[in-house]
């Protein structure tokens, strides 16, 4: 017997019983199905069995690491009935491309014609699979032979990614004779995966699927709300196709080979391409007086602000890069959460009078003192630093809130030229797994925030869920008002940041809240070969995160 211990209750199990026998007993008390557990801290699939006394947490699609799973589990259900409606010999690839209007973009190739009336059909076969509640099988295969599995099977992405795993087994999942692989955790069969769609768009089709806030809705398709936001996305692809590196198999594949460093220099190139054309749409109108960029955080904006700046320096302009972050109210004035945090994220962090005071009276030619915020201090300084707009100065203002016509209210329409930045990131896994932007950029500010503010990884993690509230409801709301978007992901990057990210990780302890994501996150780094950093251009966006740039970031 052992003592299995839930919701602080403790109560004997005999040694080999399943999780999920004892979630069934538990899922009255639960709104939504119970997806997977946590046992002593570390996260388990529902089939494993109790071994001994142990603290159980159940997760739903209400938790991150319940919904990342479910939708794992949908995208794997969604390839199965596709591969078994087209015909396995007639599919050369589907690739999970990106995210976009809270769905998946899904691109297939291969012997068919995408319609309406095929996407119906592997709909139809998804909900046959759903009532026919098929196990999701799981078994550890030796990674060479996994290797040959997924030759035989044409996913030749994976095939590259284990040929760099140091992992001496590989975990395959199976629904029926459908095998594949995924980067975590499955629910228990197919019932679970009540709640999805697919709706035909563009060259593919979208997944749609619930989000963590409404486990039992699907959300409405309002691509037309994210056009700006999908071209950059379908660009970010084509960028990839274009280095040959969209996987990160083939990443490892250049590294290995000894070619990273015409990747890097190739990479920055495109994104000085992208600035530069920036920076003429901006000097084409001479009306243009404040360049505002926003973006989700850890985007490179500052960087990006700085390299804009030096386009426009070519152009004849004269650029004046500010940080709206230097408008900080003093941290003992800023708005706080229920929990009595400070929270940073909210428009009300900033001295919004004095921003606008400040910006108007440069656009009337006026002398102005411009202040700097010091973060370790908490507190708004003044040194001396006058500044004066001439004819052919203009000012670039980059901060999370800067697309938010509120922030800049007593500035004209017409004098505000808008940037979206975000690190859409090109790379994925393999085809189906992709990487999620916010790891990109959870990983980015986890080495800027040890490196610049003294705050340990575990700091990080744990107020990044109220940094994404804030996105979610300061920023991307206001992405698709830009005039322009910045693509600030680099193809190379999570290669070099694991240097920096993974000791960092290791440092978290196994007792705390925040162990189970760097757990995570540690074995996303493992996918990547290493790579240093002194191939890194001095100006590179990349260098906003781990030092060594040649602007003031």
């Amino acid at each position: 017997m052992a003592i299995v211990t839930i919701q602080g209750i403790a109560k004997e199990y005999p040694l080999g019983t399943t999780y999920q026998e004892i979630a069934w007993e538990y899922q009255p008390q639960y709104e939504n199905d119970i997806l997977l557990v946590s046992v002593n801290g570390k996260l388990r699939e529902l089939h494993k069995t109790v071994q001994f006394d142990c603290n159980l947490h159940f997760f739903t699609a209400n938790d991150q690491p319940g919904i990342r799973t479910y939708h794992r589990s949908a995208i794997f259900l969604m390839m199965k009935a596709f591969y078994d409606v087209v015909g396995t010999e007639k599919v050369e690839k589907v690739t999970v491309d990106f995210t976009i209007g809270k769905g998946y973009y899904i691109e297939p190739h291969g012997e068919f014609v995408l319609t309406e009336e095929l996407i119906e059909r592997v709909k139809k076969r998804m909900k046959e699979y759903v009532s026919q509640e098929i196990p999701i099988m799981k078994r550890s295969e030796n990674t060479d032979d996994a290797i040959d599995l997924f030759h035989k099977h044409r996913m030749y992405d994976k095939e590259r990614l284990f040929r760099y795993r140091r992992v001496s087994r590989v975990n395959i999942y199976s629904i029926g004779s459908f095998e594949d692989y995924y980067y975590g955790y499955m629910v228990q069969n197919t019932g679970y995966i009540k709640v999805f769609d697919l709706i035909l768009f563009d060259e593919g089709f979208m997944l749609m699927l619930p989000t963590k806030e409404k486990p039992k809705e699907i959300p409405p398709f309002e691509v037309e709300k994210k056009h700006k936001l999908y071209q950059v996305l379908k660009e970010s692809v084509k960028w990839g196709e274009r280095l040959h590196v969209s996987h990160v198999g083939a990443l490892n594949e250049k590294i290995a080979e000894g070619n990273i460093s015409d990747l890097i220099l190739i990479q920055e190139a495109l994104q000085e391409k992208k600035i530069a054309e920036i920076a003429e749409r901006i000097g084409s109108d001479k009306s243009k007086k404040f360049v505002m960029i926003a973006g989700p955080s850890s985007s490179g904006k500052t960087t990006f602000s700085h390299r804009l700046s030096v386009q426009l320096k070519a152009m004849g302009m004269i650029p004046h890069p500010i940080a709206a972050d230097d408008y900080f109210v003093n941290r003992v004035d800023s708005p706080k959460n229920p929990d009595g945090s400070y929270n940073f994220e909210v428009l009300e962090s900033l001295d919004i009078k004095q921003f606008n005071k400040d910006m108007v009276d440069l656009l009337a030619g006026k002398t102005v003192e411009m202040p700097r915020y010091q973060f370790k201090t908490g507190v708004r300084e003044y040194h001396g630093d006058y500044l004066k707009l001439g004819k052919d100065d203009i000012l670039v203002i980059e901060g999370i809130h800067c697309l938010n016509d509120k922030l800049s209210y007593s500035l004209p329409e017409e004098s505000k030229f808008k940037v979206y930045v975000s690190a859409l990131t090109q790379l994925n896994i393999d085809e189906h797994n992709r990487i999620p932007t916010t790891d990109c950029r959870l990983i980015r500010r986890m080495v800027r925030d040890a490196r610049t503010r003294g705050a340990s990884a575990q700091d990080t993690i744990r107020m990044w869920p109220g940094v994404r509230h804030g996105e979610e409801s300061y920023i991307f709301p206001f992405q698709e008002s830009a005039d322009m978007m910045f693509n600030s992901a680099t193809v190379y990057e999570l290669a070099v940041l694991k240097q920096f990210a993974e000791p960092l990780l290791f440092g978290i302890p196994r007792e705390s809240p925040e162990y189970m994501e760097a757990k995570r996150l540690l074995k996303f780094l493992d996918y990547f070969l290493g790579v240093n950093s002194e191939d890194i251009p001095r100006n590179s966006i990349v260098r906003e995160f781990i030092g060594g740039s040649c602007f003031r970031v």
